[in-house]
């Protein structure tokens, strides 16, 4: 009687565990982007992304609906088409790369804001501030990816918008020659690691 209690037992803690197990997904830089947008003197939407950076979702449901976000930008990768711009953009008026040369986030919370669409909020690091943020994360589906021998992957989306006055960034820049307000889109790939 003992020997069926310890069996059964074992099998629900194995069960729990399975249920319970905590995975961890990657994005794929060859499918993955991360954007922003400001407007310029009230009129234009300039827009620009970041070519190196990591995110890392860990998550113990498959419409990962307890997800957990890291994300790692190196500043320097800061890309909007024009070289003069950009280089002013690493410079100390802006992100000043060589003081700050990444910038993070950290969720702490997540809430269901309608179907596999989710309010993310945690800390974003940038220019030496670290500020509470919230933005929109949408769960695009899971598949096999047949060039990975059919391995699954997950596709996400996050939007929502910072201020750059949060976080002391271009101070000499006022908002009517560019805008307070920096629109963030990413989309993403991610593979189990």
């Amino acid at each position: 009687m003992n020997m069926k209690r310890i069996s059964l037992f074992v099998a629900m803690l194995v069960i729990s565990v399975g249920a319970f197990a905590q995975t961890t997904w990657q994005n794929d830089p060859y499918h993955s982007v991360l954007r922003f947008s400001v407007d310029h003197l009230g009129i234009a939407e300039v827009p620009g992304h970041f070519s190196d950076y990591t995110v890392k979702v860990t998550t113990s449901r498959e419409d990962f609906s307890d997800a957990v976000v890291e994300l790692e930008v190196k500043t320097a990768s800061i890309n909007t088409r024009v070289e003069m711009r950009d280089d002013h953009l690493k410079s100390a008026d802006f992100f000043d790369v060589e003081k700050y040369p990444t910038m993070t986030f950290r969720s702490k919370g997540i809430k269901k804001a309608g179907k596999n669409k989710y309010t993310l909020t945690g800390d974003l690091t940038l220019h030496g501030v670290t500020k509470p943020v919230t933005v929109t994360l949408e769960y695009r589906g899971t598949t096999e990816n047949p060039n990975a021998n059919g391995a699954p992957v997950a596709g996400l989306k996050v939007t929502g918008e910072i201020k750059r006055s949060d976080f002391n960034l271009g101070a000499g820049f006022p908002a009517p020659m560019i805008s307070d307000v920096v629109k963030i889109e990413a989309h993403g790939e991610f593979g189990k690691i």
